[in-house]
């Protein structure tokens, strides 16, 4: 892996005048505010399709449905950002789609995606790499649901297997109350997840690409009040006050942050090439224990998220983030060749 990114990566002023961008996102179309059931997430999508025009793209073109991609839209690269669609393992559907077109699109390939979005093999991929990982057990939807292989703990966090924000998170104190929280899971449609809650707060670590190698952004910390407390999904799409029950801060230099960049390192060899990544860590700061919780490929870019605050460290806008990610992409996958990003 590759050091901290040091440059911003610029598009060529003449690929951004001839490429054909197009932008799919659920509300590429929203005028701002808070969406009454994905929250923040509305205004994200709104941000970036600002990001995108203030980069200068002359040809850029937005879609908010699947139905762009069904027939060949004449498009030369393809930004997918509808990862949560409504259905199980939707945020496959894009790429797979662009992939059937011979378009090249931001992101991990449709295979990685679903690795990394299955809780259950990305911390397979963890465990084969020596990484810590507290035990789990899978419940895939129709498979008995028994107590051999539960994890034993006070308190268990049950939720869906492909959950992205903390969506359908619940926790139990016993079987009975675990058993019940996956059967309504499994009701929902998906399958679930079962581990033992952990003290602490997570260390989030974005990884993009620069130069062609994965490179660490900033550490930041989302630091919990109470390290008992069980983030949901409305308090991180806003839905709900949070009233300082944590907060995104910088994580660097203090305790754990090598082992975590070397942890990271050997996930991201995974997974790469994907553009862009989030890879999740639980930290006891009391304790020292440290263990890998998640990766999300292809997640939230927000100003106001932990890439968005992570690039500011760097004194990089957001414009600069987005620019040097999609550059980035482009030139891996030969829609710009390294002669035109030399003459820029």
């Amino acid at each position: 892996m590759g050091p901290e990114p040091s440059r911003i990566a610029r598009i060529p002023e003449a690929a951004k005048a001839q490429l054909r961008v197009l932008f799919i996102a659920k509300h590429v179309f929203w005028q701002g505010g808070l969406h009454h059931e994905d929250g923040n997430h509305a205004a994200y999508h709104c941000e970036m399709r600002e990001a995108l025009e203030s980069i200068g793209l002359d040809r850029l073109e937005l879609a908010d449905s699947y139905d762009a991609l069904f027939a060949d839209p004449g498009c030369d690269f393809v930004f997918p950002l509808l990862n949560r669609g409504g259905f199980l393992n939707s945020e496959m559907l894009l790429p797979l789609l662009a992939t059937r077109l011979g378009i090249p699109y931001l992101g991990a390939t449709p295979i990685l995606r679903g690795l990394s979005d299955d809780k259950h093999l990305a911390k397979l991929e963890a465990r084969s790499r020596g990484v810590p990982t507290a035990p789990w057990a899978v419940y895939r939807r129709g498979a008995p649901v028994l107590p051999e292989g539960c994890p034993e703990a006070e308190r268990l966090v049950i939720k869906p297997n492909a959950s992205s924000a903390s969506w359908g998170v619940r926790d139990a104190g016993d079987w009975a109350g675990t058993r019940r929280a996956v059967e309504e899971i499994h009701e929902e449609g998906h399958d679930a997840i079962v581990e033992p809650f952990l003290e602490g707060s997570d260390v989030e670590v974005p990884v993009i690409t620069c130069g062609g190698m994965p490179s660490i952004l900033p550490m930041m910390l989302f630091e919990q009040a109470d390290p008992a407390h069980l983030r949901t999904y409305s308090e991180k799409r806003d839905l709900v006050a949070r009233e300082d029950k944590y907060r995104l801060v910088p994580f660097e230099g203090e305790q754990g942050a090598d082992i975590i960049a070397a942890h990271t390192r050997a996930m991201a060899g995974a997974f790469f090439p994907f553009d862009y990544g989030r890879f999740e860590f639980r930290f006891d700061e009391r304790t020292g224990s440290l263990h890998f919780l998640e990766v999300n490929l292809n997640c939230n870019l927000w100003s106001q998220k932990v890439f968005g605050r992570s690039a500011a460290r760097l004194g990089w806008t957001h414009a600069d983030l987005i620019e040097t990610i999609l550059c980035e992409s482009l030139q891996r996958q030969g829609v710009i060749q390294a002669e035109e990003l030399l003459a820029a």
